[in-house]
């Protein structure tokens, strides 16, 4: 299969595109570095990324940044910054992609475990993971020619310790675990569905 992976370039998207290019064409796209690089918060620039990449198999996203941020201290504009890029950029991922991605292909998109288990100044990665996983359910009927879609829902991974500390009483997840839950989604057959990975 030829698959893109944005976010190739972070902690996630190495391991996933690692795993997949063992048996897999693989096109890493990043924000600067990677095959191709792609500004996701661009809607041009994400036309221009699959107009220069060409039909696909699956697309898998592990990007997109969100503020973390006390409630008293969030704005409306520091909000709308995590809406605009790993809200709104992944959900144009699909509305753009599904013209370029080949008959049977999937999207496999990346939310998180705040959108149920909130913490302390997570309050917009949890409304973002939210509103992707909505966005993953209501759009799994409408998309045609057996194109599937979910969204994995990671809990903090092992290799990312900085964030610990921020997610008290969480037992962080392998990098295999979750590695494993993109292999379902690409690779299975379900659509529609949030695949948590806790």
């Amino acid at each position: 299969m030829k698959i893109i992976i944005v976010g190739a370039t972070g902690t996630l998207g190495k391991k996933v595109a690692e795993d997949f290019a063992q048996k897999h064409e693989i096109i890493r796209v990043g924000n600067t570095k990677g095959d191709v690089q792609v500004d996701i918060t661009d809607e041009t620039s994400i036309k221009n990324m699959f107009e220069q990449i060409g039909a696909f198999d699956a697309l898998i996203s592990t990007s997109g940044k969100a503020p973390f941020s006390p409630l008293n201290q969030m704005t409306g504009e520091v909000f709308k910054s995590g809406l605009l890029d790993k809200l709104l950029g992944q959900i144009n991922l699909v509305l753009i992609g599904q013209h370029y991605i080949n008959k049977g292909g999937s999207f496999t998109l990346t939310s998180g475990i705040l959108a149920e288990n909130p913490v302390a100044a997570g309050s917009a990665l949890s409304t973002i993971n939210g509103g992707l996983n909505a966005f993953v359910l209501a759009a799994a009927p409408e998309l045609e020619n057996g194109v599937r879609i979910n969204a994995i829902s990671p809990n903090v991974v092992e290799d990312s310790p900085a964030y610990f500390d921020s997610f008290p009483g969480e037992i962080p997840v392998s990098m295999e675990k979750v590695v494993k839950a993109y292999e379902k989604s690409v690779l299975g057959i379900i659509s529609g569905q949030v695949i948590k990975v806790y």
